[in-house]
């Protein structure tokens, strides 16, 4: 079973481990942390965030929570509540990574399916999700949660795929 939730204190340690893991490979788990100021005021900053409140030039209202399965740190989700011109193109409304070592267990599939359910609790519905080209993980992540591929765009770091993915599911009549 796999939960999203806002991080708290007592994450501190993993959630600073993942950020290493994942900075080895060149992925920014904690988006804007930073050391010198330290865990507690990224707390302060990530609740602000969500409240659109102190938001760096070209951020957007978004959340950044971990996602923890049987109580571990496996992964963890951006999720941004509304669309500026770069998150249109690239970024979409959701991001998320799986730690290495936990990787190829569904995880993103579930992380990325619970992250659209919150999207769905805000009335956004369908999502923008978008992966790099030649990310066979992540296309087959938002396939499997009924994303349709709208068109692939040239982005900084290569081609990049854009995918709408429903966040609700319409009934069948």
């Amino acid at each position: 079973m796999l939960l999203i939730r806002p991080f708290t204190s007592s994450d501190a340690t993993e959630a600073l481990a993942a950020h290493t893991e994942l900075d080895a490979e060149d992925f920014d788990f904690l988006l804007g942390y930073s050391a010198r100021r330290g865990f507690e005021s990224y707390l302060e900053q990530l609740r602000a965030h969500e409240e659109g409140l102190g938001l760096p030039p070209g951020w957007v209202r978004s959340t950044l929570w971990g996602a923890f399965a049987e109580g571990e740190l496996v992964g963890r989700t951006s999720i941004r509540f509304e669309l500026n011109e770069h998150l249109r193109t690239v970024g979409g409304n959701i991001g998320y990574a799986v730690r290495p070592g936990q990787r190829m267990r569904g995880y993103a599939t579930e992380i990325l399916r619970l992250s659209l359910a919150k999207l769905a609790q805000r009335n956004i519905d369908p999502a923008l999700v978008t992966c790099r080209d030649d990310n066979i993980g992540s296309t087959r992540t938002i396939e499997a949660n009924g994303g349709v591929l709208e068109n692939i765009v040239e982005a900084s770091d290569g081609p990049t795929k854009r995918y709408w993915v429903p966040t609700t599911v319409v009934p069948c009549s």
